[in-house]
């Protein structure tokens, strides 16, 4: 790995660790998930059309011109993977639609020796394998079980969500001409635009409060959490081949977990903490 890749490397693992803590912001915002999303994608896309402003940066028009389409399909596929992850979290429980999402690297890692015509090693295969079982492990399923035949439409959801989650890294893995910042606005904004229509037919408005404390969460969680992390996430994946990309996506719903137990002493099993350390050390090899 030369140093241009160990530098998107690093990258990628600081937006996923950057996305694996906003879930103890989550915990104190007192707005639904869908509302949430949509307000951190405004924030996040406007924030950074500030900086463009104040320093005087010029967008790439020629290159967003050049994918545009790319673009487009990929802003609205982020919009539509966030809708169809809450709908997930609606007809099932969370283990099962955070086990169907993060089927996404998975499908980024098969997907690639057809769509980006990389090279699938059985290194490769065997630890993405040995992640699939971590995660299986780390989401509980095993041990919350299948209710029923409800349970198939959240299920469905939930691999909507994760379908759209890995066209969104292909797609971007199909655009290095334009610029990562470039990027993270249009696709912010475009997928904020299709989340809206969502939140004004699902929002029960009499019921959202917004404190000061929430306000100031909420901030950080569009700027920090969505608009530098999204841009440090799109940047890294122009020089790091899909298979890095996707195993170190998992390093978002570990390091979640870690700090629930430490910061938030919610209870963690130890199929869990063992799940946790097979992702983490298939990660690792993957690398070697």
């Amino acid at each position: 790995m030369n140093s241009t890749q160990t530098k998107s490397r690093n990258l990628l693992i600081l937006s996923m660790s950057i996305f694996g803590t906003i879930g103890i912001l989550r915990r104190y915002i007192p707005l639904s998930s869908s509302l949430v999303a949509l307000v951190r994608g405004v924030i996040g896309s406007v924030f950074l059309m500030l900086v463009c402003l104040i320093t005087r940066r010029t967008l790439d028009k020629k290159a967003m011109k050049d994918n545009l389409l790319l673009l487009a399909l990929s802003g609205a596929g982020i919009g539509f993977n966030w809708i169809l992850l809450f709908e997930a979290y609606n007809y099932t429980s969370v283990a099962t639609a955070t086990l169907c999402y993060y089927l996404a690297p998975i499908l980024v890692i098969l997907a690639s020796p057809v769509v980006l015509k990389e090279k699938l090693t059985r290194k490769k295969m065997l630890c993405t394998l040995t992640a699939l079982i971590g995660m299986v492990l780390v989401s509980g399923i095993a041990e919350a079980g299948f209710s029923g035949i409800a349970e198939l439409k959240g299920i469905l959801f939930g691999l909507g969500a994760a379908l759209l989650y890995a066209s969104v890294i292909l797609m971007n893995k199909k655009m290095p001409g334009v610029p990562s910042y470039d990027k993270t606005i249009f696709q912010l904004g475009l997928a904020s635009i299709a989340l809206l229509p969502y939140v004004l037919l699902t929002e029960n408005w009499g019921a959202v409060s917004l404190t000061p404390t929430a306000l100031i969460l909420l901030l950080i969680a569009g700027i920090i959490h969505t608009g530098i992390a999204y841009w440090l996430y799109f940047g890294s994946m122009d020089n790091l081949p899909s298979h890095t990309v996707a195993l170190l996506s998992y390093i978002d719903p570990i390091l979640a977990i870690f700090l629930s137990v430490l910061l938030l002493r919610e209870p963690m099993s130890l199929s869990a903490g063992i799940g946790a350390v097979m992702i983490l050390g298939a990660a690792y090899v993957s690398e070697k």
